[in-house]
């Protein structure tokens, strides 16, 4: 009989966990999120601070990571506090529809945006990167991405040009 209890509480987490990563997914599907630049990272690393939305605030902070990423390909993030600003990895801002498949693999649950990421506050978020709006969570997660292997494997994929490629 006990053993029956526990398979059903291991279940009904198992459920409510992946109820929460698809309502996470949803919310990463529209990546409504900011970037802004946290400092100096080592070479070839971005530094960055991601402030994601969501209901939960769980869900947001392990959001931060494929927004993250996602903002380095197609976003940049402006120059502030002694950061200078940096463009996107992709220049044609209609490579993410013309790749669309590419990217939805790419950043799917355990992809490969994961090779390219680390949250560098140890899920550590301080009272002042939590915040409440609305009805939602704005949460800063400080995340460290590899932009130059990132930018590597996206050139070699055939998904943006090579900086030597010319104009």
């Amino acid at each position: 009989m006990k053993n029956l209890i526990l398979v059903a509480i291991s279940f009904i987490a198992l459920a409510t966990n992946a109820q929460a990563r698809r309502k996470a997914d949803r919310d990463t599907d529209e990546f409504r999120y900011e970037l802004q630049c946290a400092g100096v990272g080592q070479d070839g690393t971005y530094l960055v601070k991601v402030w994601s939305y969501s209901k939960r605030g769980i869900v947001a902070i392990e959001q931060a990571k494929k927004n993250a990423v996602h903002g380095i390909v197609f976003k940049g993030f402006p120059g502030e506090g002694g950061c200078a600003s940096q463009k996107a990895i992709a220049n044609d801002p209609n490579v993410e529809t013309e790749k669309q498949e590419f990217f939805d693999t790419f950043f799917q649950d355990g992809g490969n945006y994961m090779k390219y990421v680390s949250v560098s506050s140890d899920g550590m978020i301080s009272a002042d990167d939590r915040k409440k709006v609305g009805k939602e969570y704005k949460i800063g997660v400080v995340v460290s991405v590899m932009k130059d292997a990132l930018r590597k494997d996206l050139e070699a994929a055939g998904i943006v040009r090579g900086l030597s490629s010319g104009f």
